[in-house]
């Protein structure tokens, strides 16, 4: 049974929503995932809207999770490892705002955590380049469309499942596998 006076929200963009939403469903105390749209001006978008880069959103992945199974900064370790957070509104092929690197916080803690690591991680010259993931107070989230929910587990034979998103996947299963559910 899922105790739901404990369980927090986290929500991130790692750049396409269906690569950060297959690899948050695959961890440990990650109750449901919700791919959408956040950090923007316009109320209520359409993908369509988003993709044209007319709202300001970017796409993201909305958790809720359990931290006594799987802490922020442990999802934190995850985000920073499965996408690229030294690119300006770029993850590979996909390019424009919409794709930015961005966490949302949902409170202070949270804040807190994400930017401290942030610094711990540039510091450390673990990159080549400078971190850009842009950390904003969390405002509002819209869910997308149902055709976007879940997309790799309903997709997994299309090309860019198997192209882009199947390696973050990969590198999930390798680098963190005691994290899986």
């Amino acid at each position: 049974m899922i105790d739901k006076v404990n369980i927090e929200m986290a929500t991130f963009g790692a750049g396409c929503f269906w690569c950060i939403d297959a690899v948050l469903r695959k961890l440990k105390g990650v109750q449901q995932v919700e791919s959408g749209f956040s950090g923007g001006q316009i109320k209520n978008p359409a993908y369509r809207e988003v993709v044209q880069g007319r709202t300001g959103h970017a796409e993201v992945a909305q958790i809720s999770f359990d931290p006594h199974v799987i802490s922020y900064k442990e999802i934190l370790e995850v985000f920073w490892q499965v996408h690229d957070p030294t690119t300006l509104n770029r993850q590979g092929a996909d390019v424009g705002e919409h794709y930015r690197s961005i966490i949302l916080t949902h409170n202070s803690e949270q804040e807190k955590i994400a930017e401290e690591m942030k610094q711990q991680l540039d510091a450390s010259g673990i990159f080549d380049d400078p971190i850009v993931t842009e950390i904003k107070t969390f405002e509002a989230f819209y869910p997308a469309e149902e055709v976007h929910q879940d997309f790799y587990t309903r997709n997994e034979a299309m090309p860019y499942c198997s192209f882009v998103i199947k390696p973050k996947v990969d590198k999930l299963k390798r680098l963190f596998a005691d994290k899986l559910k």
